[in-house]
């Protein structure tokens, strides 16, 4: 669970709650027809400019990397591929598939590499499996970001709407304020989606999607150097060219290669 996510929501909810609520009586902000102008107008629209699949794709990615914080350190798949590697040079390229991991990526490297494929094969499945990940992040932002784009456009036009009822109908007293709740309140509906929820959630895809690829390139230049049988202190060399500098350890290969063990070493 991220629970910077949902602290930031509450408060978000509970400061424009608060502020609503001291001044005046909090119903009087809902507002039925501009509540169905604003999500029925800005997911007709998302659904128009994107294929079904792609919206109900995008839906749960978007809040799984909303809520959900998957927190994996690159060094621990490096740690893990010098171990499997020590394996796979003492006992064949078999011992691949014994490995205990549990990233399905690197498990399913690992997998070719022990059914014997070849370096090309292995490099055209797993960019392949990758480019198509990462595309489904990609699709998953572009659908927030277009949320967050029609979600107050659609607030724009139901205040056009009501402030048309309003104008229509100044004869009649009484219609006159139910259409400027709703000239007013699809404006605040459209810009609380957009900038609470949609631009958030977009952003954190977009987040998601380089720590993504920069991750499962790691992984695949792991299961390369696994196919290869490269030995420890090269490994170390090249891998981390991977992470970013600060992150690096280079002259200090104890720990990847010594007796203190890193988290995921199990295999």
């Amino acid at each position: 669970m991220d629970f910077g996510t949902l602290a930031g929501l509450i408060v978000g909810i509970g400061v424009v709650t608060a502020a609503i609520s001291t001044g005046s009586d909090l119903w009087i902000f809902f507002n039925l027809p501009g509540l169905l102008i604003v999500f029925g107008g800005t997911f007709a629209a998302t659904m128009v400019k994107f294929p079904i699949s792609g919206v109900f794709v995008a839906m749960p990615i978007g809040f799984k990397a909303a809520f959900v914080n998957e927190k994996e350190n690159p060094r621990d798949y490096i740690r893990q591929a010098i171990a499997i590697s020590k394996r796979v040079r003492k006992s064949g390229v078999v011992a691949a598939e014994h490995a205990k991991v549990h990233n399905q990526f690197f498990k399913k490297g690992l997998q070719l590499v022990a059914d014997g494929r070849d370096l090309d094969y292995i490099r055209k499945v797993m960019t392949q499996e990758m480019a198509l990940s990462i595309q489904r992040n990609e699709i998953g932002a572009k659908v927030f970001f277009s949320i967050a784009e029609f979600a107050p456009a659609f607030g724009m036009f139901g205040t056009l709407v009501g402030l048309i009822q309003m104008l229509s109908n100044m004869q009649d007293p009484t219609s006159i304020g139910r259409g400027m709740a709703v000239a007013l309140l699809t404006t605040l509906y459209g810009l609380l989606i957009a900038n609470l929820v949609a631009i958030p959630i977009a952003d954190k895809l977009e987040d998601k999607r380089q720590r993504e690829a920069s991750l499962r390139s790691l992984i695949i230049e792991c299961v390369f150097q696994i196919q290869q049988q490269q030995n420890p202190t090269s490994m170390v060399d090249i891998l981390e060219s991977y992470l970013p500098e600060k992150q690096r350890q280079i002259g200090a290969r104890d720990g990847y290669t010594g007796n203190k063990k890193g988290r995921g070493e199990e295999a």
